[in-house]
């Protein structure tokens, strides 16, 4: 039987980058502005119990861990540099794992979400031609 409480879900990004130590929350704070300088029609939610970005879909989600920042969803395609760069940062899945104790790669991070809308517009567009 569980004795602590249940955490409760957070409504906003806001809420959910508070709950956590200072140093994370800047790391936490500069992910979401690095997406939003990328993305900057893309919506703020909550999804999975984590930040979202949607824009004609989920974009990207990202977490804190106890040791890492992870980045969802994984990321296919891309040229071999793109590969490359990212490939260092996969864990499980595919996802990315950014370790809290070294330099986190927003520049990276900007990358990957302008990869993310160019596949999500390009679905949405390809679904508005079906019809």
């Amino acid at each position: 039987m569980r004795t602590e409480p249940k955490a409760a879900k957070d409504k906003d990004i806001d809420g959910y980058i508070a709950k956590y130590p200072i140093k994370v929350q800047k790391i936490l704070e500069q992910i979401r502005m690095t997406i939003r300088k990328a993305a900057p029609e893309a919506q703020e939610t909550i999804g999975y119990q984590m930040p979202a970005f949607a824009l004609k879909g989920h974009l990207v989600y990202f977490a804190a861990f106890k040791n890492h920042i992870g980045f969802y969803p994984p990321v296919t395609g891309g040229d071999d540099k793109f590969k490359k760069e990212k490939s260092i940062y996969e864990g499980p899945k595919g996802n990315l794992r950014f370790p809290l104790d070294k330099p986190i790669p927003y520049t990276l991070i900007g990358k990957i979400v302008k990869f993310r809308v160019k596949e999500n517009l390009a679905r949405a567009e390809a679904k508005n031609n079906k019809r």
